[in-house]
């Protein structure tokens, strides 16, 4: 007996996802209390918009008996015509029920508050059980007032309750796909405004990374915040040092790569949050003598948008080294004034600036070395002489630095003559880089370059030396390396 899905698949020609959503069920749920319900022929957002795992979960859900809604930022952004980035569900079901109803699909994670993640194929569908009021033997709270640990469960309209935002705070139901509104989401999404929750100093006092979310929303989303959600942001913004500076990386990383980087710069300095969080170069910002330092960390984050919009990777060890670099000089010139040799003090300025950061904003080791790599690197591109610029030029961190370079270069720190330099001799043949090298020992010491007639080949054979004591066999001739005439992409400490 064929089932009616299978029918469907084959009359209409629809992939299984499809012939599922068509033979769903849709009863009508109940009223929920406080709720402003906006049925399915009063919204844009359709079941075909939603990824199949987040299908899965939601019917599963509620084919089990339990409420599950479509929540948060997917919700939003459906609303407003934007693809989500991902999907979020709330339920009533605990932890343990959604795991064992998704069994191998599921696991549990979290502290403060434990979610389950059902994972379909390379998508991870994030489930949590609604929360909530934020008191009890359960729930955590510091001296300040910061949640600690949260894992209190309660009903949906409590779990509106404790969302950040009313544009965030909208759930699609899939028993009658209508909207709920518990707040005035779907007016502020209107509005293009950006709103919290409750008490904004007390829901900033809870979680002070809703702050840095404020800032981003209103930068992707292009939202104005209403005047009640900044007012207490200048008395909050110190709290931003009781969270975990490792959170702190990751809000950052969220901040600067989604496309909207310039903006949300602009917006954390206007409400004096990007000085909570590095306090080092906001105060060389504001300094005439350091004019250069806001037209590099424009450059770094007019690039990472660009990169992003154009859909290429980005990585956040360029970012940070662009955005810590103006302290890093600063520091270096302190070391030098000191008496240390260059060398020895950019790498020790390197170390201080990166263990300050440390206490509020930890960037992993994975990222803090290839960033302290193009810090280095740096110098090397001033010594053209020789064989350096051939083996910096196989450095495995040269595309990086040679940006980074780049990037010094448009905000006049350096000559653009040297990037010049550096991009011929990139492209450069053999003899075209001789001659680069002798014209930058020219504009080095002012002596002519001594170039000769150009070879009548592109490359002349290097003369290989006998090793000392022993005659060269054909073997030891074959060697590679062996006469050191071979780069082998080391870096050059001189």
């Amino acid at each position: 007996m064929v089932s009616i899905k299978d029918f469907i698949t084959k009359q209409l020609n629809l992939p299984d996802s499809a012939a599922e959503r068509a033979v769903m069920p849709s009863p009508l749920s109940p009223g929920v209390p406080g709720a402003r319900v906006t049925p399915r022929n009063e919204h844009n957002v359709s079941r075909r918009q939603i990824s199949d795992g987040a299908l899965q979960v939601l019917n599963g859900l509620h084919r089990a008996g339990f409420q599950a809604y479509l929540v948060g930022g997917s919700v939003r952004d459906l609303l407003l015509g934007r693809e989500p980035k991902d999907f979020d569900v709330a339920t009533d079901a605990h932890p343990e029920q959604v795991r064992k109803l998704f069994r191998r699909n599921a696991r549990l994670i979290g502290r403060r508050f434990i979610l389950v993640h059902v994972q379909f194929g390379h998508e991870i569908i994030e489930v949590a059980t609604f929360r909530g009021s934020a008191n009890g033997k359960k729930s955590e709270t510091s001296e300040t007032g910061r949640i600690l640990a949260d894992n209190v469960y309660g009903s949906l309209e409590e779990d509106a309750r404790r969302r950040d935002f009313t544009a965030n705070a909208l759930y699609y139901n899939i028993a009658d796909r209508s909207i709920l509104d518990f707040s005035t989401g779907m007016e502020d999404l209107q509005a293009g405004r950006l709103r919290v929750i409750g008490d904004p100093e007390q829901r900033y006092s809870e979680d002070p990374v809703r702050m840095l979310r404020a800032v981003r929303f209103a930068a992707k989303l292009g939202f104005i915040m209403d005047a009640a959600a900044q007012a207490p942001i200048a008395a909050c913004r110190e709290r931003l040092q009781e969270v975990p500076s490792a959170r702190l990386f990751e809000e950052i990383l969220k901040l600067f790569l989604n496309g909207n980087a310039q903006t949300s710069f602009e917006h954390l300095r206007q409400q004096g949050l990007f000085a909570a969080l590095f306090p080092q170069v906001d105060a060389l910002l504001d300094h005439a003598e350091y004019g250069t330092t806001h037209t590099l960390l424009q450059g770094a984050l007019a690039g990472t948008d660009t990169r992003v919009r154009d859909g290429k990777s980005v990585t956040p060890a360029f970012l940070f080294a662009a955005l810590l670099w103006p302290a890093l000089q600063q520091q270096s010139q302190l070391l030098e004034q000191q008496g240390k040799p260059a060398t020895v003090a950019l790498q020790q300025a390197a170390s201080d600036v990166l263990q300050e950061c440390i206490g509020r904003v930890s960037v992993p080791r994975r990222f803090a070395l290839p960033m302290r790599e193009i810090w280095d690197l740096q110098a090397r591109f001033m010594r053209r002489g020789g064989r350096r610029p051939h083996a910096l030029l196989a450095h495995p961190r040269f595309r990086a630095a040679f940006d980074f370079l780049s990037l010094r270069s448009q905000g006049g720190e350096i000559p653009a003559t040297l990037v010049e330099w550096w991009e011929q001799f990139q492209t450069a043949d053999h003899d075209g880089r001789r001659i680069l090298i002798e014209q930058a020992r020219l504009d080095e010491t002012g002596q002519e370059p001594e170039l000769g007639p150009l070879p009548a080949t592109s490359r002349r054979r290097p003369r290989r030396r006998r090793r000392r004591g022993n005659r060269p066999d054909q073997d030891d001739m074959a060697q590679p390396g062996a006469d050191g005439s071979h780069d082998n992409g080391q870096t050059d400490n001189n």
